[in-house]
């Protein structure tokens, strides 16, 4: 799959590597020792916000998510409006997808111009090492010649539902976002584009790994869009995410469709919101499939800090820049931390 012209070496599916049997994992994928993954023992956990409660206890759940945007940038919603049939069967379509045999998947295999379709390696640095994972990347708006895979043949259909389920609760968390901000409610939808937002989502497969504490499945990084709706593996945890200086494995509610903050909403409120450093760590015994949706700005519309929320003591982190151009600064040097927004900020 790929091609030499396209990325930088001949690109390795994960799974057939999981699939060979081998015991140890070849060099490309071995991270430098700061990098690998360590074990977690803490009991924290990302909060648990119920939206049911906007009805009944609206100023309450108001105060939670922005505590949880300025504090954690992570957060976990239950009773969010999406049906729990469709939350609990959009990650076992894309498990048949991967399941699928590798002449199928091949046909859709991508390259580092737009990432579309199927793949297994981020960025285009030669000789870099690489996750333990394949994944498809699928752009949904706006509406072009979206890279949809014929297999299995209700993914389609069962992944426009889904798309329309979050594009609403995306407005209706960007409402909260900017009354939690101190701005009128369509403050940052406007930010994004109006009706006019991009979305894409990418399908993420872990293999089973016989190697775990010597590889991620995807690399630390912050998420370079707006916001994420993840929906993790319900059997096997994996998303790890920086807090104070250690990493905390989130333990997924059943049901729940995790949130997180991305680079962009970070800019555009000046660092009141934060999006937060994650990672991915693999498992021995058991692969692992979730689904990451992503709801981003027009790519052609500059973010900058919004000026209400600039002043003499809290002055511009960022520079003015479109989300395209951010994002194409991004796809040549794959998950490189949070260096990626931070590295934005004017030195002190």
């Amino acid at each position: 799959m790929g091609s030499l012209c396209d990325w930088p070496e001949p690109v390795i599916c994960v799974q057939s590597l999981s699939e060979s049997g081998d015991l140890v994992i070849p060099d490309q994928y071995v991270k430098p020792p700061l990098e690998r993954p360590i074990l977690c023992f803490n009991n924290v956990n990302i909060p648990v916000i119920d939206l049911a409660g906007l009805v009944t206890s609206r100023e309450a759940i108001m105060k939670q998510i922005s505590k949880a945007c300025r504090e954690w940038g992570f957060f976990q919603l239950v009773n969010h409006g999406v049906r729990t049939v469709l939350v609990d069967r959009v990650p076992e379509i894309w498990r048949e997808f991967f399941h699928e045999p590798m002449e199928v998947k091949q046909k859709y295999a991508n390259s580092p111009k737009t990432y579309e379709g199927f793949g297994s390696r981020l960025g285009v640095e030669k000789g870099a090492i690489l996750d333990w994972n394949d994944y498809y990347y699928l752009n949904y708006l706006p509406h072009c010649h979206t890279k949809w895979p014929s297999q299995p043949p209700s993914l389609r259909e069962v992944m426009e539902e889904y798309s329309s389920e979050i594009l609403r609760l995306g407005a209706v968390l960007l409402k909260i976002f900017s009354i939690n901000l101190g701005l009128e409610e369509d403050y940052l939808q406007n930010a994004f584009g109006g009706r006019d937002i991009e979305a894409c989502l990418r399908a993420n497969f872990y293999p089973k790994c016989p190697q775990p504490d010597l590889t991620l499945g995807l690399s630390s990084h912050s998420d370079p869009g707006g916001m994420t709706f993840l929906l993790p593996d319900k059997q096997v945890c994996g998303l790890q995410i920086r807090k104070n200086d250690q990493w905390i494995t989130v333990k997924p509610t059943r049901h729940a469709i995790i949130i997180n903050i991305g680079d962009q909403l970070q800019v555009l409120s000046n660092a009141i919101y934060k999006s937060v450093e994650h990672r991915v760590v693999v498992n021995p015994d058991k692969e692992r499939v979730s689904l990451a949706y992503f709801y981003n700005p027009k790519n052609d519309l500059l973010i900058q800090p919004i000026p209400e929320l600039v002043t003499s003591k809290t002055p511009a982190l960022y520079p003015s820049m479109t989300f395209d151009e951010y994002r194409r600064f991004i796809r040549t040097r794959g998950p490189h931390g949070k260096v990626q927004v931070d590295s934005l900020k004017p030195p002190r």
